[in-house]
């Protein structure tokens, strides 16, 4: 029997039972792999054999990052997703009826592809006329982009290999300047239980450049220790100062996690993230 293994930094991971290997392939920036899981999580994306998505439970995390920050903004039309590849997050985005532009920034266009063929539940709206993807380099991408998004969520790899620039201070002042007036960042942050040293050097650069830095969590059954958190960033925007009520009511009816009770609950912390931070 064969088994995706992944070990963390801390010394302890996920062990996944696997029939075969669908896709695997050397990229110009990491290994693409896609695997069919002998198990309940069906087909599995990983990068450099780290764990980015299952069928089974990508609804954890993409309905996380997209919807908690684009349900706080009163009319989201733009929105930009860097990195993303595998589409779960541009699917979320697309369920806001007031978006009527998405632009998938990624890096590495093997992911998009493999994706679109291999996890089409995932992927499935990357072919939608309101995307726009770009194979492109984020970081140089957002340098020349002024006050042009209502909505920037930063779902990237972690920081390492490709996804390395994607955290600096730099970066994140540029992301600044690319948002509209009441414009909102949401970015994933790692594992308050794994990356604590990632979390606290991460926040630190965060509260430097975002005068609103806040944090929100929820479980995700196959990334490191189970637990994941996200920034919530904006210069004039509080988490929680807003919920839209209709498309909230709209929207949970199409998702297997978020509502509006589990929303407020996200940012809700425990005391030794709110330590870290």
């Amino acid at each position: 029997m064969n088994f995706y293994k992944e070990i963390t930094p801390a010394g302890f991971g996920i062990a996944i039972k696997v029939k075969e290997t669908l896709f695997s392939a050397q990229s110009p920036f990491q290994k693409v792999e896609i695997l069919d899981s002998d198990s309940t999580l069906g087909k599995i994306l990983t990068l450099d054999d780290l764990m980015m998505t299952t069928e089974g439970d990508e609804y954890f995390y993409h309905e996380m990052i997209a919807h908690i920050p684009m349900m706080n903004h009163k009319e989201p039309k733009t929105v930009l997703v860097i990195g993303g590849g595998d589409g779960g997050t541009v699917r979320e985005v697309l369920k806001h009826d007031t978006v009527e532009k998405v632009v998938l920034c990624e890096i590495d266009g093997m992911v998009i592809d493999a994706c679109k063929k291999y996890l089409p539940t995932i992927a499935g709206e990357l072919d939608n006329p309101k995307v726009e993807i770009l194979v492109e380099d984020a970081i140089e991408y957002i340098k020349t982009k002024k006050n042009e998004f209502d909505i920037v969520l930063i779902d990237s790899t972690d920081p390492m290999g490709p996804g390395e620039g994607l955290f600096t201070e730099e970066f994140y002042t540029n992301v600044k300047k690319s948002l509209k007036k009441g414009g909102i960042v949401a970015a994933q942050s790692e594992s308050p239980v794994v990356n604590k040293e990632e979390i606290k050097k991460m926040y630190t650069l965060l509260k430097k450049v975002f005068p609103i830095t806040s944090t929100f969590t929820s479980p995700i059954p196959t990334y490191p220790g189970g637990y994941w958190a996200w920034a919530f960033c904006s210069e004039d925007v509080e988490p929680l100062s807003y919920i839209d009520e209709k498309r909230c009511e709209k929207i949970t009816k199409n998702c297997k996690v978020y509502n509006k009770e589990y929303h407020l609950a996200r940012f809700a912390l425990p005391n030794f993230l709110k330590n870290l931070l």
